[in-house]
């Protein structure tokens, strides 16, 4: 295949794949599909090697965001028949439609009637790819229906929407328009380092979002996950789903589209994704767990983020995370805790400071319910930032000098009873038996409690056997 024939191709790839699947001609207002895009754009593609081409700098398209109306949004069937009705919607899209222009694009995609969403294949592509749309687009025109100035940027419900993060983090340009359709700055991309500061230090402030995010340097991905979720903790969605489905782009996950199975079971899907990654971070959460079949290690929604503690830790290695019918599987490292016996009484909940027999430096903090049956559980820390290294023929546990970890607890089976016997040791034909001293149910996470952080007296990292690995199922 020639050099020419191999642009060819990564040009139709580009143009199939990678942008939206329908779009506004600007020169007569119309819809045109992804194959009228690339014929439109397929004769600019350099047949000579050009180090500065590439299919997404050839292939240019304006691209809306907004806070949609209570009613009166142009629609696809509108847009497609040519009846669109005079009234706000449509002033809107015109305008839109006239500011892109100006950017020296032909097409233009606005998510009010560009989708057909009697199409529930074309619906589920449109939000999946949604994130990577407004990446590729040349430009984003934010309108802000409810600001005249920068500082009205503070009460636009533009930041309080859902779906409008993805919206302000996904563009590499973006030009914010007040409610009157004028520019709110002199620049022409409000998303550079070198724009008006006022506008970032005001986003910044509006979203919680840090200024390094907002202009270039936000990468979608599993990561920082319990700082991200946070800017999505205050955000409301039309439809209960969308809280997970409009954060799929910025985690860089997939999930099928099913409105009708509740905010819950979407959100539980959104978790269990990024857990794949092995980020540790997703744990970082506080409060009461979601409605999980299995698991009480799933936060409830991205607000569970918020009251987490900020932990700044080594990243260690990542982290095994598998849902399975007996819960979260993971291998954390046991930190064995003891409870003074002075602190083993009363009632209510209570922060408990538990002893390290291992690091007897080392002092934890814990919130617990006050019980006469303290005496009935083991207490430990389950350390999740550690890696697995090879040293000549054996692998051992590098641990960080910075650790954090759930703070875990088990409790003793009482095996006899007035009408049991012990167990016995011979009689079964075949089967070496064991004499029970003493056993303990599965480790469970305290409730409503979060990674806890511990620095070990050594640092900033060190080695330890494998036996303090255990798997548990949370």
């Amino acid at each position: 295949m020639s050099d020419f024939a191999r642009r060819l191709e990564e040009f139709d790839q580009y143009v199939m794949n990678h942008i939206p699947i329908r779009l506004i001609r600007l020169s007569d207002m119309t819809f045109v599909g992804r194959d009228d895009v690339k014929r439109h754009f397929r004769s600019s593609v350099p047949q000579t090697n050009s180090f500065y081409y590439k299919a997404s700098r050839l292939v240019k398209y304006a691209i809306l965001s907004h806070r949609w109306l209570d009613s009166g949004e142009p629609t696809y069937e509108e847009m497609k028949a040519g009846t669109l009705a005079a009234g706000p919607g449509y002033e809107k899209l015109k305008n839109f439609c006239r500011e892109a222009r100006q950017y020296k694009v032909d097409f233009a995609w606005s998510d009010t009637c560009c989708i057909d969403k009697s199409s529930s294949t074309e619906l589920d592509e449109s939000i999946r790819s949604m994130f990577r749309w407004y990446r590729n687009s040349e430009i984003c025109i934010v309108h802000l229906a409810k600001s005249t100035t920068i500082k009205d940027i503070l009460l636009d419900e533009w930041t309080e929407r859902g779906w409008t993060l993805q919206e302000l983090l996904a563009p590499f340009y973006i030009k914010f328009f007040n409610k009157y359709w004028k520019p709110m700055t002199n620049d022409s991309n409000d998303k550079r380092k070198e724009a008006t500061t006022e506008i970032l230090q005001t986003l910044e402030k509006a979203t919680g979002i840090p200024r390094d995010e907002i202009y270039w340097q936000f990468n979608p991905g599993p990561s920082k996950v319990d700082e991200r979720m946070t800017w999505a903790a205050r955000r409301k969605t039309t439809r209960v789903e969308d809280v997970a489905y409009s954060l799929m782009g910025i985690f860089d996950v997939s999930l099928q589209i099913a409105y009708g199975e509740g905010g819950d079971r979407a959100f539980c899907r959104l978790i269990e994704a990024i857990m794949q990654a092995g980020n540790p971070s997703v744990l970082n959460w506080k409060g009461a767990a979601a409605k999980h079949h299995t698991s009480d290690a799933i936060p409830r929604s991205p607000r569970s983020f918020l009251d987490r503690r900020e932990l700044k830790l080594a990243s260690g290695g990542r982290l095994e995370m598998t849902m399975t019918g007996l819960g979260l599987r993971m291998q954390l490292v046991m930190l064995p805790l003891s409870l003074p016996l002075a602190m083993a009484t009363g009632t209510g909940h209570d922060r408990i400071t538990f002893d390290c027999p291992l690091c007897p430096n080392i002092r934890i903090d814990i919130n617990v319910q006050n019980s006469l049956a303290h005496g009935q559980y083991r207490y430990a820390l389950g350390i999740i930032n550690y890696s697995l290294v090879r040293d000549g023929s054996r692998e051992v546990v590098e641990m960080q000098g910075k650790s954090a970890g759930f703070p875990l607890k088990c409790r003793k089976i009482d095996l006899f009873n007035s009408s049991t016997s012990a167990p016995r040791t011979t009689g079964v034909v075949g089967f070496e038996t064991v004499y029970l001293e003493q056993i303990f149910g599965p480790w469970r996470k305290i409730r409503e409690e979060g990674l806890i952080e511990v620095n070990f007296p050594i640092t900033p990292h060190f080695y330890i056997a494998r036996k303090y690995l255990e798997i548990v199922y949370l």
